[in-house]
């Protein structure tokens, strides 16, 4: 994999990794060590442990790992797919100010640090609007009657 791409995808193996992630799950990462082919040992540093282990465990619940370095430069169509949005709706996020961006020459390029954080952002806003609402139901008394009428039919 090449640090300039962002859609380098690895499905996970055939075989189960129960035993991969048992061992990650239980080790103590600042002496987890990784051994070469010729037989020589390096500590991994904790933060290289802790993405192995959390690579192993989607692989072992049958996702696949995308893996992206922060600081890369997104299309506006990687952005858009990235967020689930079409490009256009993600060109008028940038336009609005919501994500900034530059453009080097015709084209809009956008950090992928910035995506990450407008889409946090937004899944705290929609929690916060979650909770807000379950909090006006529960005060105006919704949930009792919802559940006296599925009682009354």
């Amino acid at each position: 994999m090449t640090s300039s791409t962002l859609d380098h995808t690895v499905l996970p193996p055939e075989q189960p990794l129960d035993g991969l992630l048992a061992l990650l799950t239980g080790a103590d990462a600042p002496s987890a060590t990784l051994t070469g082919p010729d037989g020589e040992q390096l500590l991994l540093p904790p933060e290289v442990f802790e993405v192995l282990r959390e690579v192993v465990a989607a692989m072992a619940r049958g996702q696949a790992v995308t893996i992206a370095p922060v600081h890369q430069r997104l299309t506006t169509q990687e952005g858009a797919e990235l967020l689930g949005v079409s490009r256009p709706t993600f060109v008028k996020l940038l336009e609005d100010g919501e994500i900034p961006y530059e453009r080097p020459g015709r084209h809009r390029r956008v950090l992928l640090s910035d995506v990450l954080s407008y889409r946090d952002r937004r899944s705290l806003q929609a929690r916060e609007a979650l909770d807000r609402m379950v909090e006006i139901a529960d005060q105006s008394g919704m949930y009792e009657q919802t559940a006296t009428s599925k009682r009354t039919r």
